[in-house]
């Protein structure tokens, strides 16, 4: 489809090139050829006033070197329209080619994501599907069956309900309404929010949050937003460590920003894996995944995502078997804003 668009995109740029083309040569001959007209004329002039008999002679002379003249200039321009046509040709192409690219990334982009969304979508519509039917179809089905199926089947609800909010929440984050609602927030006060809420997780997984000094500044966001952020990052450091193990939580600022870094001494994540961890749905290899793990593969492109609406950024740096640092960049805000925040 876009190979076609490329070529129709690639006329029409050549059409518009070749028609302004042709009427700068038509404008040009026309100049030039009224030029030398002129030119001629007022040699040809002189040459009769000096040498009178020799009148018919320079006419003749004048319209054949006239002619002439007229030719070479159609030549050049003709030979001049032929490189054009060719470097335009190209130029066009690469233009058309660099126009519709990232039309063609976006498409890819939607049709990969429509079919992960009906695939994550279709695992619990089966599950509750099947479990009802067979519940339904089984006559002398007791109580305890019957509930354990309706447990089971709320557990696959709740699991839509997650996606589902996933979903609207990258749909709000692209649609930037979040900066409409930017207030200073203290540092201290994301990390504490998101430490809060990955307490019981970690107590439950036996990992221990240890909190380092972090930096006394204000960053302008969202603060539910800023902190499922680091929330993000904290829960997937818990998921994939192993129990006994710390999660460490830091900061630093240089400059103008302020960096969150999160630190486990977990499963890493491979070389390869790394390029794609931001991807919606993508999840790293069966060895990192396994096990307890769960989850849609949304979870970091939120987190990239609400970085990038705050004109920040996520880098997750890991190597195999040693562990993986996450650090999140924010801008601080201006010392108004954090004056406004302390007050």
């Amino acid at each position: 489809m876009f190979r076609s668009a490329t070529f129709k995109l690639t006329a029409w740029y050549m059409l518009i090139i070749v028609a302004i083309t042709l009427l700068f040569s038509f404008v040009i001959y026309r100049l030039a050829s009224d030029e030398l007209a002129s030119s001629l004329a007022h040699q040809s002039a002189r040459f009769i006033d000096e040498f009178p008999a020799f009148s018919s002679n320079g006419l003749l002379r004048e319209t054949s070197e006239l002619n002439q003249g007229r030719r070479e200039i159609l030549g050049n321009l003709v030979l001049i329209n032929i490189g054009v046509f060719i470097t335009a040709g190209i130029a066009s192409y690469a233009l058309a080619r660099r126009t519709l690219r990232p039309i063609e990334a976006a498409h890819t982009q939607q049709k990969r994501f429509t079919a992960d969304v009906s695939h994550e979508l279709r695992t619990p519509l089966t599950a509750l599907h099947m479990e009802t039917e067979v519940a339904l179809m089984d006559k002398r089905a007791s109580k305890t069956h019957l509930r354990q199926a309706l447990e089971s089947n709320l557990e696959e609800t709740l699991k839509l309900e997650r996606l589902i909010n996933s979903l609207m929440r990258l749909t709000k984050l692209e649609a930037a309404e979040l900066q409409q609602s930017f207030v200073p927030i203290a540092v201290e006060d994301i990390v504490t929010d998101a430490l809060e809420t990955a307490a019981a997780v970690a107590t439950q997984r036996q990992i221990k949050l240890v909190t380092k000094k972090l930096p006394s500044v204000s960053v302008m966001g969202d603060r539910a937003s800023l902190s499922q952020l680091c929330l993000v990052l904290l829960e997937n450091a818990i998921k994939y460590s192993p129990a006994g193990s710390d999660v460490e939580i830091s900061g630093s600022r240089s400059g103008d920003s302020v960096s969150i870094i999160i630190s486990d001494h977990g499963v890493g994540i491979e070389r390869d894996a790394l390029q794609h961890i931001f991807d919606r749905f993508y999840r790293a290899d069966k060895a990192r995944t396994s096990g307890n793990t769960t989850g849609f593969g949304l979870g970091l492109s939120i987190a990239k995502q609400i970085a990038e609406t705050h004109k920040g950024s996520v880098t997750i740096k890991s190597r195999l078997n040693h562990g993986t640092t996450a650090i999140i960049q924010l801008p601080v805000a201006d010392k108004s804003a954090q004056a406004s925040a302390q007050n």
